[in-house]
């Protein structure tokens, strides 16, 4: 829908399609600026397009655009001019065919895994930062922050580090060390907090109303509309790479359960503006959490509306948000699209690592085995129908989170330096 209100400096609306911020709950609709939540319901804020923009966009035209999300730029808030971007360009990560995987689960159609790991630093948030952070060097911003359960940290160093923009990102105390080295070595502001996630996120909320913060864009906070549009670029890449085609079935792992959100937004926009067809009866959107950290899911096993926070525990670090903000709304997405949520526990997720790693090659971290669990979970409930094609996202690299799987796994022979040792060991045979 076009909108009359102003833009915020920087925000170049005569490129960019995004036309203002409107409230999910209410509709009040608000400029372009570094705002997340409404003024009038507290509700969350997310980019509303001028439908007459999207719809002039191509096939051709984003086929001719370069090898990451920016060839989808037409369809996002803010890129369009290339120097504009703060960005490591991510994005086209491999949509990898999984018929292993398929024929141990007892699937007969079509099984990718969209292996996200493949990005810049090894996970999915790239493709949130690198448009939450352009976002932010429209409206002014000087620093670059978060609060993180790690994946998203080392994007927003990373990034930073690329601009030369000094970072301050805030992560638990208990984080996986992969998670720290990997965040630590660009060099910025890194602040581990005595808490879980959702203490970290609450202290970041506050840091960004203090005036000594005002020059920084915390991008899952005052700039959390735009980066939450990253995430479209999964969904729009799954649909380019199986030839402009809607998969009739997804499984995403849920942490906030904006990732879910937003892959059901992608699919509906690129119906709504024709680049593609709705498969026969819609598309299923199915989602996965943790034990430990599931209150989406147990929210919709209960047929309720209300998600209960609860204190995360277990080895899915990266999807440990008890109090989730988009939770609403993925539990909309699925009842509407008529999928289910399922959970898996860390024995469960240790299983789905390595069951993914030994069938398709593809070594996640602990959000990739809670997806694989969850998928088996669903394909032997019958929630999930095992004759339409289906994808499922991994999110991250296995290498971050190396602890879960390390006491599991290891040589399968030891042997001396010899070819007659190498006989007995029955690896000539």
């Amino acid at each position: 829908m076009t909108s009359t209100l102003p833009a915020a400096p920087g925000i170049d609306t005569t490129r960019s399609p995004a036309r203002a911020l409107v409230c999910r709950a209410c509709s009040a609709r608000y400029p372009l600026a570094a705002q997340h939540a409404c003024y009038e319901c507290f509700g969350p804020l997310e980019v509303d397009y001028d439908t007459a923009a999207l719809a002039t966009v191509t096939r051709d035209r984003i086929e001719a655009g370069p090898n990451s999300i920016w060839r989808y730029a037409d369809l996002l808030p803010a890129g369009q001019d290339p120097a504009t971007r703060v960005t490591l360009d991510p994005g086209l990560t491999p949509l990898v065919s999984a018929p292993h995987l398929a024929a141990e689960l007892g699937l007969t159609g079509p099984l990718w895994v969209k292996d996200d790991s493949a990005n810049p630093t090894h996970s999915f948030k790239d493709r949130v930062v690198s448009v939450a952070l352009t976002a932010a060097r429209a409206l002014g911003f000087t620093r670059y922050a978060c609060a993180s359960t790690g994946n998203l940290a080392n994007s927003v160093a990373a990034h930073a580090a690329r601009a030369g923009v000094p970072s301050v990102v805030f992560i638990p105390g208990d984080l996986e060390q992969g998670k720290v080295v990997t965040t630590a070595v660009y060099g910025g502001d890194l602040v581990a907090v005595d808490g879980s996630y959702d203490d970290v996120n609450r202290l970041c909320g506050e840091l960004v109303e203090t005036d000594d913060f005002e020059d920084t864009a915390f991008v899952n906070v005052n700039v959390r509309p735009y980066y939450a549009e990253g995430s479209k670029t999964l969904g729009y890449e799954v649909a380019e790479q199986l030839g402009w085609r809607i998969p009739a079935q997804v499984v995403i792992p849920m942490a906030s359960g904006e990732l879910l959100t937003k892959i059901d937004k992608a699919f509906t926009e690129l119906v709504e503006i024709g680049l593609v067809e709705a498969p026969a009866g819609g598309w299923k959107v199915f989602g996965a959490q943790s034990a430990g950290c599931n209150p989406i899911a147990t929210a919709l096993h209960g047929d309720s509306d209300t998600i209960v926070p609860v204190k995360p525990t277990g080895i899915a670090k990266s999807l440990n948000i008890g109090d989730p903000a988009a939770g609403l709304y993925a539990l909309e997405a699925v009842r509407r699209t008529g999928g289910w949520m399922e959970y898996a526990d860390d024995d469960e997720i240790r299983a789905g690592i390595r069951l993914l790693a030994r069938t398709t090659g593809v070594f996640a971290e602990t959000a990739g085995g809670v997806t694989v669990a969850v998928l088996r979970k669903l394909v032997e409930s019958g929630r999930l129908d095992p004759t339409a094609e289906t994808v499922v996202f991994n999110t991250g690299e296995g290498l971050k989170t190396l602890d879960a799987v390390a006491g599991q796994v290891g040589p399968t022979h030891r042997i001396k330096p010899s070819l007659r040792a190498a006989r007995d060991a029955d690896l000539l045979a």
